[in-house]
Formats: structure tokens, sequence, C-alpha cells
């Protein structure tokens, strides 16, 4: 497992020079002991996070043959995790081979998933969807399918039901644990809503193909994840990202490099309130959601390398994401925009990207509700060409957003100016500094609507 000593030490240099970067007033970062020295060969102390780079660490194998463990699902991979997290973590390599899934595989804290990189793939399995026969209250633990075939105990599964009291439904996620003809035993109580033949409750094996919750040093490198979106539902955006590729929530440390995830029926991967994740050299293409999704209150993310091409939308920084870092990132062809930021997304720096051909913008400060605008944001070095139809936008400053710095970006446009815009600036902005930014091809290179404001 690399060392949490070499992420300090990168996450270090990144806050150092960040007053410099962002012109003082802009942004504020987290004050951090400069005087103090990094451990240079740290002794594994209990409690203490920072350890040495040991040579040799437990190591077990996963494979269709040959390997300490046998098999090619999520059961023998499963199995191999639990193993060596209850030895105290370890390395699970997954050998050559497609693996069937028909529920998530469960990250350990302390335990590294290696693959072989393309010869390692993850698909998942296709769906199976069922009605429910009979009601199932939120306090019970089983339901009745309409429809059992296809479905077997041990199956990843996703219930939803349209709330009849009010508008909208419910999504989530559970285990088939037991069975009696059309009776199914969940992992968990429902608990959240009641599932009603009134509301149309229905239950599905959705899942994603490599989930944590609660854990903390986990690394997933090397491998393949194939969401084989041509068999899956597609669910909206809002609920699909617990479904896709890789979902964390509340999971800190998470170190994911080298993956590709695609085909997904919602996002490629997904982290959910988990702080201090890095994600790296990672590919993410035609995905239904989001290629990489930096979920509500993560802090300090870290995205660097990645390929992301063909999803709805590139980077999304949820709701709440602060003192994060996108760079040298490739966002090809998306769906809506190659970067969005959203409710609360402050203090965040995306860099020296390189963002083509979005279906609507090319970098969006999207509108919110006044208080909740993504403020204190850095906008740098970033190369944006051909976004959106007739009318796109390079960058588009929408509602309230403050304090925000367009630096140095290359903006182009190799078809007709038609009616596009480099910049668009709206008009209840607050500063909003531009500053060397080189804009060719537009009908209009910055359209600042402040100044139509009375």
């Amino acid at each position: 497992m690399a060392t949490s000593n070499d992420f300090r030490f990168t996450r270090r240099g990144f806050l150092g020079a960040a007053p410099a970067v962002l012109a003082g007033s802009l942004m504020t970062w987290p004050a951090r002991g400069e005087e103090l020295l990094e451990p240079s060969n740290p002794r594994a102390t209990v409690g203490d996070e920072a350890e040495p780079n040991w040579e040799t660490r437990r190591t077990l194998t996963v494979g269709p043959n040959k390997a300490d463990l046998v098999g090619a699902d999520e059961k023998v991979i499963q199995a191999g995790v639990d193993s060596l997290a209850a030895q105290g973590g370890g390395t699970l390599r997954i050998l050559p081979g497609t693996y069937r899934l028909r529920n998530a595989v469960s990250l350990r804290s302390g335990v590294r998933i290696s693959g072989s990189g393309t010869d390692s793939v993850l698909v998942k399995a296709p769906e199976a969807k069922s009605q429910l026969a009979e009601d199932s209250l939120a306090w019970e633990q089983e339901v009745t399918l309409a429809n059992p075939g296809g479905f077997e105990v041990g199956d990843g599964v996703c219930l939803r039901v349209d709330n009849v009291w009010h508008q909208g439904h419910f999504i989530i996620r559970r285990t088939l644990v037991a069975r009696s003809g059309n009776r199914f035993k969940l992992d968990q109580p429902l608990n959240d809503d009641n599932f009603t033949r009134q509301g149309h409750a229905h239950i599905t094996t959705l899942f994603p193909l490599i989930c944590g919750d609660g854990v903390k040093d986990a690394v997933i490198e090397n491998i393949t994840l194939d969401g084989a979106k041509a068999q899956q539902e597609t669910l909206e955006h809002f609920w699909g990202n617990f479904l896709g590729g890789i979902w964390l929530n509340r999971c800190n440390r998470a170190r994911i490099r080298n993956v590709t995830s695609r085909a997904s029926a919602a996002d490629g991967i997904s982290w959910q309130t988990s702080h201090d994740a890095l994600v790296e050299d990672c590919h993410c293409y035609d995905n239904v959601g989001f290629g990489l999704h930096a979920g509500s209150g993560s802090q300090r993310p870290i995205a660097r390398r990645n390929k992301l091409e063909r999803n709805h939308i590139g980077f999304y920084f949820c709701w709440g994401v602060r003192y994060g870092l996108v760079e040298n990132n490739v966002i090809l062809d998306s769906e809506r925009y190659g970067v969005h930021l959203g409710d609360k997304d402050t203090d965040n720096i995306v860099r020296h990207n390189e963002i083509q051909r979005s279906g609507e913008a090319g970098v969006v400060f999207s509108e919110t509700e006044k208080g909740y605008s993504p403020d204190r944001n850095r906008l740098e070095n970033n190369r944006i060409v051909d976004s959106g139809p007739e009318n796109g936008v390079a960058i588009d400053v929408q509602g309230q957003t403050d304090a925000v710095a367009i630096v140095r970006n290359d903006l182009g446009e190799s078809r007709q100016p038609l009616r596009r815009i480099g910049i668009r600036i709206g008009a209840h902005a607050g500063q909003v500094q531009l500053l060397e930014n080189r804009i060719e091809g537009f009908a209009l290179n910055v359209s600042d609507l402040r100044r139509s404001v009375a």
C-alpha cells in the first residue's frame, strides 16, 4: 500500500504553494505548520498513520485457476478481501480473467485490490427486475416478488418506490440473503420508506462493482470495470451515483489508480463525503452518469492525469466539495459539461486540463440558491475547445458566483462563431477575475451581463 507519508508530501506541497498561486485573497487555505519536518523514516507506531515503505506485505491471489483462491465472481474476490482485512491488511491480486459479478465487492480498511490492467475485468451480470407482489413496510426485512425469475440469494439489489405522500421516490441498496419461493429476506430492514404496490415498488439487481462504506486507506488499482449498461436499467443522475463502477461513502484516504471504468448505467467513479481521495491515471468512458463524481462534503480530493470520455459530465463537483485539485486531465465529448461546480463547492483549483467538445459548456459554475454559490475557485491554464451547440459557452459563470479567478486559459472554437461565447458572466455574479486568457473563434469573447444591471 502506498504510504500516507508520500501523500502528505504531495498535499503539503500543493497547499504550501496555494497562497502564491491564488493571489492572496481569492481563497483561504487551511493553516499548516510549515516549520515542521516530515518523517523521513518513520517506525510503525500504534495509532500513527505514517509508516515506512515496507518491502513485502501480505498478498493473496484470486483467479480462475492457479491462484490462492480459485473462482471468477464477487464471492471469491470478497473472500480474499475479508481474509486480508482479518489479518491486518495487505494486497489482493486479481489475476487475468473475466469476473462476473452479481453483487458489489466491498472494500475493507487497509486492503489493496490490484488487478492486471485490461486483462482483469469485473463485469456486471445482466439485470433482473420485478414488481413487488405484496407491500413491504419500513420495519420489515423481506420482499415478495411478482416475477422472481433471474433473482438469486446473494444478489445485490436496488429497491425503488414512488413516494405517494410526497413528490419523488426512494431508492435503496440491499442484498438478498435467504429465499422461500418468491419471498426473499434482505440483509437489512427497509427502514427508509414503505415499499408499496400503490407506489409502484419494484426491485432490480443493480449495484456498484466495487464499493466502500466507512473504510480508510483502501487502494484500487490496475483493474477494468465494465458496467454492461446495455443490460442494465439507467437511473436518474441524482440516484445513479451509488450504482456505478466504484462507489465510496464516508471513506478516507482512498487511492484509485490506473482503473478503467466503462459503460456504467450510472457514474464511472463516485466518492461521497470521502476525504483526501486520490484518483489518478484512470480512464472513465461511456458512462451514463459522471466520469468522476466528487460527492457531497468531500474535502481535499485530487484528480489528475485521468481521461474522461463520453460521460454525461466529465468531472462533477457535488455539494460542498472544498480544497480540491483537478489537474492534467483530458475530458472529451461530455454530454453536458466538461467540469461542473455547484452548491457550496469552494476553494478548488482546476488547472492544466484539456476539455474538448462538451455538449453545453466546457466549464460551468452553476446557478444555485442564494448563499450556496460556488465561490473562491480558480480556473487556470486549461485548454477548452469547441464547447456546446451554436450558442455554446466555453466558461459559464452563473448565478451569484463570487471571487472566481479565470487565468491564462486557452479558449478556442474551430467551428463557425455563430452565437458562441468564450466567457459568460451572469447578471448577478460577484467578483470574477479575468487575466491573460487567450480567446479565439467566438462570436463574442466575453459577455459580462453584470453591466446591463442598473
